[in-house]
């Protein structure tokens, strides 16, 4: 296990905690990365010598790749340090990230992540400079992104899963939904709301327009209705009432997100809320963090339930070995899960033949608060 990110900077901490973790380091340390993975699994010798022909390092499975878009972050949220680690925002340049994704689906990769601190400001700082890709001019703007990453073909001429993380909600995030009507992007945004109620939100020192963001979640179903919006949720944030906590509730009632993550107040070293009035009881915390994951498995398990009878595409993550009988099981992700963070399709008796990274049909017979069971279609 190594450790690398914002937390890097305190590796003393870390090691002392978790005197297993192979190497800690700090943000941007890639090299750092690859040497202590080196150290662990020792680096091909070369082609005359090892059978397997050398290739670079990738830390993820074959059919699927994080795509970073940029670093470092222009807001000033209360409870977060990234951008005191890591600067503001940096775009890379947009036709060096298009030639990353169109390497990364050549050599395999079935499934994009765009990901950054801030993917809708993909650009502000270069004021959405131009750059020439496939002899057009393309702006580096999250829109032109989505639409050049969504005309990406596989060498079998499919159309490779591209999946938006950290989305901020801004006005030009609606001209991606039909992108996602027409097939070209995954109907998937990860949008980090992280509190409902305009009292909270003004304290995090994060927009506070949640009735328009209602307005926006119902237009874009009606674009695309089989879009999935991801969120998480920060409970007991320094001056939270008991009313700001029910008004989050009742806002995720109607806002109806498919997957929702939540998380209790922690200070963090060097953060601004930290010196915030109205700290909240670690008691309150854990009930509020109670009812909030109540409520959303709920919501989760009635969506859910909706699909069942559907036929869905998914992507295969992993293929199981025969049991007893005969049967082998697979684990997939549909549209609306990505990796490590949302849930699963499992299905049952699929061929010999399915490995990962395979897209395929499948209907779907069950599902819990989580995840969906189901068979390949036929």
């Amino acid at each position: 296990m190594i450790v690398t990110g914002c937390m890097g900077n305190e590796a003393e901490v870390i090691r002392a905690k978790f005197p297993e973790v192979l190497a800690v380091t700090g943000a941007h340390q890639y090299e750092a990365v690859v040497e202590a993975v080196h150290e662990a699994a020792p680096p091909s010798q070369g082609p005359f010598i090892d059978l397997v022909p050398q290739m670079d390092v990738k830390l993820t499975p074959r059919h699927y790749s994080y795509l970073k878009i940029s670093e470092g972050c222009n807001h000033a949220c209360a409870f977060c340090i990234i951008p005191q680690l890591r600067g503001k925002l940096v775009s890379r340049r947009i036709d060096a990230v298009l030639r990353e994704a169109e390497k990364l689906v050549a050599a395999g990769t079935k499934e994009l992540l765009v990901i950054s601190q801030d993917t809708s400001a993909y650009g502000v700082d270069v004021r959405h400079e131009e750059r020439t890709w496939k002899d057009r001019p393309v702006r580096t703007h999250m829109t032109d992104l989505a639409r050049e990453l969504g005309a990406l073909r596989t060498p079998q001429g499919e159309t490779p899963w591209v999946r938006l993380h950290y989305v901020y909600p801004y006005p030009h995030v609606d001209q991606v939904i039909p992108l996602m009507a027409e097939g070209l992007l995954t109907p998937y945004l990860d949008i980090p709301f992280q509190h409902a109620a305009p009292s909270v939100l003004k304290a995090m020192k994060r927009p506070a327009n949640e009735a328009k963001v209602l307005e926006r979640l119902k237009a874009w179903r009606e674009i695309c209705p089989d879009i999935a919006v991801r969120s998480s949720f920060v409970v007991g944030f320094p001056g939270e009432t008991e009313a700001d906590f029910q008004y989050l509730l009742d806002w995720l009632d109607e806002a109806q997100l498919d997957r929702v993550g939540a998380f209790r107040f922690e200070p963090v070293d060097g953060a601004a809320a930290n010196d915030l009035p109205g700290q909240v009881p670690e008691e309150v915390k854990e009930e509020r963090y109670a009812r909030i994951m109540e409520k959303t498995e709920a919501i989760s398990a009635a969506k859910l339930a909706a699909k069942v009878g559907r036929t869905i595409p998914v992507i295969i993550d992993e293929v199981g070995e025969p049991d007893e009988d005969g049967d082998i099981g697979a684990t997939a992700r549909s549209q609306a899960d990505a990796p490590e963070i949302d849930g699963a399709v499992y299905l049952r008796q699929v061929p010999a033949t399915l490995a990962p990274g395979d897209f395929v049909q499948v209907t779907v017979e069950d599902a819990d608060a989580h995840d969906l069971y189901g068979v390949i279609a036929q």
